[in-house]
């Protein structure tokens, strides 16, 4: 058996002394967008978002912002919006460098993934790859995004990942495993060593908020270009900041003066639903795997992401 898709690369590791290392820019309202899928809906209601908030907002998209985006048009579109940004790497932007060709999607998938499910996450990405490589522009670009990236708002200490405190394509963050303590305790000395008060990431692709020992918080917005709660057409994303703003929140905590929040991404989901199919007909690999998801969102409520 293959281990594409399945395998975390060596070249995707760091540490969370890394992270401490890294230069610090300053923010005054930092939207994190993970997970936007080369969704163009979402990308216009995410610059909606934007464009009503009181004061400056700084965006850093932190990877997987392709994915479904296969059609030249859409390719060029979304890295062309990201490029006006801060963005890091996802799994699925790392793998389309030429080179990049030991690890499939690079999602790192465990063993609770069905196969079929890599298999497809596989030729998804050969064919945004084959995608990629008509963009040596885009490409060269996102050979010089980082893995991570780190912020201060105001006395807060922020790590903006993909995945977790030590991979672009960790699980640690995943919330099936929050809710064992003894993992929690070690997710709370890696905030400590990377020197950071909150860890904002994605790539799981189900959304989490929690409150970790020590006033460290740990959240994850799941998908800005998909649904992530059931019965929902809606993307999230990640807000943090001192000031309150235009937007109510799904849920959130409190660090002092601090708002660190979810915030329902509204886009146009019959305008995603025919650009998704364009691309993805019935029977493809990307419709087996997502429409449904799309459709309807997954098996999973508000109540499991909201902090406890």
């Amino acid at each position: 058996m293959s281990d594409a898709g399945r395998v975390c690369p060596l070249r995707y590791r760091y540490g969370a002394a890394d992270i401490a290392a890294a230069p610090e820019r300053v923010a005054e309202t930092l939207y994190v967008v993970g997970g936007l899928y080369g969704n163009p809906a979402a990308l216009d209601a995410l610059q909606a978002m934007v464009a009503a908030e009181p004061g400056p907002v700084t965006l850093c998209f932190n990877g997987d912002f392709n994915w479904f985006n296969v059609d030249d048009a859409g390719f060029d579109q979304i890295n062309t919006a990201v490029a006006r940004h801060d963005a890091i790497l996802g799994n699925v932007e790392a793998e389309l460098q030429p080179e990049a060709d030991d690890a499939g999607c690079g999602c790192a998938y465990p063993d609770t993934v069905d196969t079929a499910v890599v298999e497809r996450s596989n030729l998804i990405h050969a064919r945004l790859k084959a995608t990629a490589a008509r963009h040596p522009a885009h490409l060269a670009r996102l050979a010089t995004l980082p893995m991570f990236a780190r912020y201060r708002i105001g006395a807060l200490r922020v790590g903006v990942v993909h995945g977790d405190a030590n991979a672009l394509a960790g699980w640690e963050f995943d919330v099936g495993r929050l809710g064992d303590a003894s993992h929690r305790a070690r997710l709370t000395q890696q905030f400590h060593t990377a020197e950071v008060d909150v860890f904002a990431s994605s790539h799981t692709c189900l959304p989490v908020c929690r409150a970790l020992a020590d006033s460290k918080v740990l959240i994850n917005n799941g998908a800005a270009g998909m649904p992530n709660f059931s019965g929902t057409q809606h993307g999230i994303l990640t807000r943090i900041s001192q000031h309150p703003g235009p937007h109510p929140a799904l849920y959130g905590l409190r660090v002092g003066v601090h708002r660190i929040e979810a915030l329902a991404l509204p886009y146009d989901p019959a305008a995603w639903h025919a650009d998704f199919v364009t691309n993805w007909p019935p029977g493809s690999p990307a419709h087996q795997s997502y429409f449904d998801r799309i459709a309807n969102g997954p098996a999973f409520t508000l109540a499991q992401a909201a902090p406890e």
